[in-house]
């Protein structure tokens, strides 16, 4: 999987809300070195996100071989049905459901039209909409029920990881002592040189719900590294959202070959 590759992943997985209203969370919280991890997943599950729709600007920093570009993309979302991300003046538009990924370019005259199992093989790590919308809202990427995690304590960060690692994939959560929402998220595939980490950088509380304010989003294969940092601006949640997507006539499909 090269850079590219992981750079449309990310997009996928641009994350985060904050509005006009949202107050800064203030991580005051200390660990608890007597809490199990049943107890801390318990307390993570209790913050999962209740909004039915959410809308925001959202101010995208790429850092890639010391060169850095900044855009402004627009982000709408539907809980459990679809996300759309739309450049300025719609030059590039994306949209997810459950069952499609959907991209069109006006750059490039290009889309792609598609599941998400080709770009599962090419990640390596089995993707779907439920864990791009996880990453979207701060949660984690995996269903905590699935497998059997213990619990170790950082300085400022409880540490999720499971019982018996895969030896395909290593998982690190880091979970906040004060509102239980993920500080970070670390994947590690040793044996193909990848590593990918979405570091929470800090969170607000809109309508009573704890969401993503900032986020770094790093991905490492071999010697090349991608950097996002994201910024989320002037966000509205539970108000009617629209999805416009239609590809413009002429346009050349992108074919993805299988990964190697």
């Amino acid at each position: 999987m090269r850079i590219l590759k992981i750079a449309i992943i990310c997009l996928l997985m641009v994350s985060g809300v904050s509005c006009k209203s949202a107050r800064s969370v203030v991580a005051s919280g200390k660990v608890d070195s007597n809490l199990s991890a049943k107890q801390l997943i318990k307390e993570n599950r209790r913050q999962n996100a209740k909004f039915k729709t959410l809308q925001a600007k959202v101010k995208i920093d790429i850092i890639q071989d010391l060169k850095e570009s900044s855009y402004t993309v627009n982000l709408r979302m539907e809980k459990d049905k679809t996300i759309w991300i739309n450049a300025t003046l719609g030059m590039v538009r994306v949209m997810i459901s459950p069952s499609r990924v959907q991209y069109y370019s006006r750059l490039t005259d290009e889309y792609f039209d598609g599941d998400y199992k080709l770009l599962s093989d090419l990640l390596g790590i089995e993707l779907n909409f439920d864990k791009v919308q996880s990453l979207l809202i701060g949660e984690p990427l995996f269903n905590l029920k699935d497998d059997t995690y213990v619990i170790s304590i950082d300085e400022d960060s409880y540490i999720l990881q499971p019982k018996i690692q895969s030896s395909l994939l290593e998982l690190f959560l880091l979970l906040n002592p004060s509102h239980f929402k993920m500080d970070s998220q670390q994947l590690l595939q040793p044996s193909k040189r990848r590593f990918l980490q979405i570091d929470y950088l800090g969170y607000q509380d809109v309508n009573k719900e704890i969401l993503p304010q900032n986020i770094k989003i790093i991905a490492i294969e071999d010697s090349e590294e991608l950097n996002l940092i994201l910024e989320y601006k002037s966000v509205s949640v539970n108000e009617e959202v629209r999805f416009p997507f239609k590809v413009p006539s002429g346009y050349d499909e992108i074919i993805l070959k299988d990964a190697k």
